[in-house]
């Protein structure tokens, strides 16, 4: 039996076991239960922080690897550069083809073969144009009917021999072989100079800062001189009319040509206005 202070200092076990056969096996059982139980705890919580930590164990790892660089299919559109103007005039409509030259005058004649005495088994019959027939005809071997046969000119009016005026071409061409210049030449870039500066800017354009550029047109006459100034699209604020003037200012040009003639030709130039 335990004294007092062997049950003090004694487990449970101890005590329950006191004066029994420990050797049979429960005693071992029960002292090595509590060590048992307490490493299985262990052992299933580690396995259970490992499968809980497990996805986020291996999405670390993924993302501490080198990603590898995506490749867009992207494809860069490439905007081609804009012709440039072309500042050239068109060329002039070819000249009509010449008409074909008339067939050559066919003559008209009459059959006449002059008598012959033959025998009366040798005589063929013919017809025989009367005199009348023969006047104004040209007497030949045989009879064709041509086309100079004397035509009644009686309707046609006329001044008889009076020689047929020139004609005198009117059209206003927009482009033609030989352009109008100005007396020192310069094309239209010249004729936009001038112009600009003849024009005054007006104080009322001024005041108000009106801006911009304004498109005239005006005619070149065959005799080189300025007509029909007009403006096609104005700004207003005594702009338009201070255009026009400066237009009229302009010195006699030389006729623009076409066919070797002097013909009228339009322009339409763009002055522009800026305040200084």
């Amino acid at each position: 039996m335990m004294n007092s202070a062997q049950i003090a200092q004694a487990s449970l076990d101890d005590i329950v076991f006191e004066g029994r056969n420990k050797s049979y096996g429960a005693y071992v059982l029960r002292q090595l239960y509590q060590r048992n139980v307490t490493r299985s705890l262990i052992i299933a919580t580690a396995l259970l922080v490992l499968l809980v930590s497990f996805p986020l164990i291996a999405q670390y790892i993924k993302d501490r690897q080198p990603k590898e660089e995506v490749k867009k299919n992207l494809t860069e559109n490439v905007l081609m550069d804009a012709p440039p103007l072309d500042d050239t005039k068109p060329p002039p409509p070819p000249p009509p083809p010449e008409a074909p030259p008339p067939p050559p005058p066919k003559l008209t004649t009459i059959k006449f073969t002059p008598p012959v005495i033959k025998k009366d088994n040798e005589v063929k019959q013919e017809d025989v144009p009367d005199q009348e027939d023969l006047k104004d005809k040209t007497v030949a071997t045989v009879t064709v009917k041509g086309n100079t046969d004397t035509q009644d000119l009686s309707e046609l009016s006329g001044d008889g021999d009076k020689v047929v005026a020139e004609v005198v071409d009117t059209k206003v061409y927009q482009y033609v072989e030989q352009m109008p210049q100005l007396p020192g030449g310069g094309g239209n870039a010249a004729i936009v100079v001038a112009i600009q500066k003849s024009v005054k800017y007006p104080r009322m354009a001024q005041n108000n800062g009106v801006e911009g550029r304004i498109f005239v047109s005006f005619t070149v006459n065959a005799e080189g001189n300025v007509s029909d100034v007009k403006v096609v699209k104005g700004l207003g604020s005594g702009l338009d009319e201070e255009t026009i003037r400066a237009v009229k200012t302009l010195p006699k040009f030389i006729p623009g040509k076409q066919n070797g003639r002097a013909v009228s030709v339009s322009f339409t130039v763009p002055i522009t206005f800026k305040i200084q």
